[in-house]
């Protein structure tokens, strides 16, 4: 065996899983981006829910939490507040990541006025 073939094998031993751990990064980020859209996407639609008064608090956090689980969240928690004509919804889960080292919980909020209701 000549010297050539160990040093081609010794940088093919180190490159792989360099690669690998570029393409299993470039993934979860993916999948972590993905989550953010779909916690953010459902606060929206929460938030309108509440702002354009369609119905309660808990009907608006049911569909939030529908929203987030059917986006792939696990454990969507939705907090409502309603705060000078403003309504702040925030929607926090954790998506199903390959490796979660603590990091990967997500919390998007939206903040939308309340309509006005004339009578």
């Amino acid at each position: 065996m000549s010297e050539r073939g160990v040093s081609e094998s010794t940088q093919w031993a180190l490159l792989i899983p360099a690669l690998m751990l570029v393409v299993l990064g470039t993934i979860q980020a993916g999948i972590w981006l993905h989550a953010r859209t779909v916690a953010t996407n459902a606060a929206g639609a929460a938030a309108e829910q509440v702002a354009w008064s369609r119905g309660s608090d808990g009907d608006a956090a049911a569909m939030a939490r529908r929203i987030a689980g059917s986006g792939g969240l696990d454990g969507a928690q939705v907090q409502i507040e309603r705060t000078a004509g403003n309504v702040r919804v925030t929607v926090t889960g954790r998506p199903p990541l390959l490796l979660d080292l603590g990091f990967g919980a997500v919390s998007e909020h939206v903040l939308m006025p309340l309509e006005e209701v004339r009578r």
